[in-house]
């Protein structure tokens, strides 16, 4: 991706949703711009208007870690977007040659015996592997239950946001489906800056762009997030509504690979949509055996 393109939009953007007040600047008069100007968040980082100019039109290579913390201060970053400003300079000096994890092509990748057995073990809810592209690696019986749809569209290519933006079944599936959508693109965004070089990543990107207003618009807003832990709402074509609290785990052995392991709170509607959900998998793979079988 241009890295320096991507620098301009990230930085104008985060300028922009900054008010002045917000700042705890003076409004004023007959302002051009939404958010802040230039030289309010040069003087915000005591860097010169010029220098931080420069650094908007995308010039970051051999900025030091303390203006680029500066810069962060002052347009109010959280920890995803301060990452990702960090991660875009790297790109830019070539920092990120050495630090940049190996990365393997997905189609390569196969869970080891011992990960597959950890999944496995986990018998209460979907547990899974993912890259940053949110393709599905690996997972357990829950898992694939859980996500049916995804694996029954062999045009998804087990990956979660081709099947957000692609796949009807989705709509159902995310009843909360803007904030699904917002999500997927976040992490998509969030893995570009923290692997500029990654040419599945620009194929997908470039085909969800292609075949999706909602990703496009949603990609350029260049928002990113840190995806660890939280709450969701899904509606399973087998067992209904389902609230569903996630944590998700980095891998150390797998540099980014993220284990992501779903629960329901004890003793709710959602436990037991779960234990069906088991008994529904089940079946599904007793069946699935039974033809193989007879076939």
């Amino acid at each position: 991706m241009d890295n320096q393109r991507e620098v301009r939009e990230f930085l104008t953007s985060r300028r922009a949703r900054i008010t002045p007040d917000q700042a705890g600047l003076p409004a004023g008069t007959r302002r051009r711009v939404p958010g802040l100007r230039r030289s309010e968040v040069a003087a915000l980082a005591d860097v010169s208007v010029e220098y931080y100019a420069k650094l908007e039109r995308g010039h970051v290579a051999g900025v030091s870690p303390a203006v680029l913390e500066a810069v962060a201060r002052a347009l109010r970053l959280d920890e995803a977007e301060r990452a990702h400003l960090l991660h875009l300079a790297r790109a830019a000096d070539g920092s990120d040659a050495l630090t940049r994890p190996r990365r393997r092509a997905t189609r390569q990748w196969k869970a080891h015996r011992s990960l597959q057995w950890t999944l496995d073990a986990v018998t209460a809810g979907p547990a899974f592997v993912r890259n940053g592209r949110m393709d599905l690696l690996a997972a357990n019986q829950l898992a694939r239950a859980f996500y049916h749809d995804v694996y029954a569209d062999p045009h998804n290519q087990a990956n979660l946001a081709r099947f957000n933006f692609l796949d009807p079944a989705s709509r159902r599936f995310y009843p909360d489906w803007d904030q699904a959508a917002d999500i997927a693109v976040a992490i998509l965004r969030t893995e570009a800056g923290r692997d500029p070089h990654d040419k599945d990543l620009h194929d997908l990107v470039g085909e969800l762009s292609t075949r999706s207003d909602a990703f496009r618009t949603r990609w350029g807003a260049h928002n990113v997030r840190h995806h660890g832990t939280g709450t969701k709402r899904y509606h399973h074509h087998a067992v209904g509504d389902l609230t569903l609290a996630y944590e998700g785990l980095e891998m150390a052995a797998e540099p980014g690979l993220t284990l992501t392991v779903y629960t329901a709170e004890p003793g709710s509607p959602s436990e037991e949509g779960l234990r069906l959900l088991a008994s529904w998998a089940a079946t599904q793979e007793a069946q699935t055996a039974s033809h193989e079988a007879t076939g």
